[in-house]
């Protein structure tokens, strides 16, 4: 079992390190899902989220895909994203991730694995918005 802190990881390479380690079998916990951030003028990311969030179904507005806004579902639908969904494996790899918002009991003082090339230190810019922070605004709450 792989622990993994979110804390000022970029979104995007921490989906991708999870799915593989996913795909290969291990079943992998990501904590801090509100600290994980997302690079880019945060007013761009805002807008592209708050578009995402208005797409439903044309015939009925009612129906259509439902968004979520809640941190931990953010990041898992990143990793979602990441894996071949519509077959078996893709599916069974899903069912091994667990996310969490903050660090539960069980997983204090538990030791965390490293995310190479994922910290927001080797980012070269200092635009980024934390998933947290896009969840309150697009009216989520945790």
């Amino acid at each position: 079992m792989i622990i993994i802190d979110g804390k000022d990881l970029v979104l995007g390479r921490l989906a991708s390190f999870v799915a593989k380690r996913l795909l290969e079998g291990e079943k992998v916990t990501v904590l801090n899902a509100e600290q994980v951030i997302i690079s880019g003028k945060k007013e761009d990311t805002l807008e592209s989220y708050r578009a995402w969030m208005e797409t439903r179904n044309i015939a009925n507005p009612r129906k259509g895909p439902r968004h979520f806004k809640r941190p931990e579902d953010i990041v898992r639908m990143a990793i979602r994203g990441m894996l071949p969904y519509d077959k078996a494996k893709g599916r069974a790899a899903f069912r091994r991730l667990r996310v969490y918002v903050g660090i539960p009991e069980e997983f204090s003082g538990k030791e965390t694995a490293k995310v190479p090339r994922a910290s927001l230190a080797d980012l070269s810019t200092r635009r980024f918005i934390r998933v947290g922070e896009l969840s309150k605004l697009l009216g989520g709450r945790f």
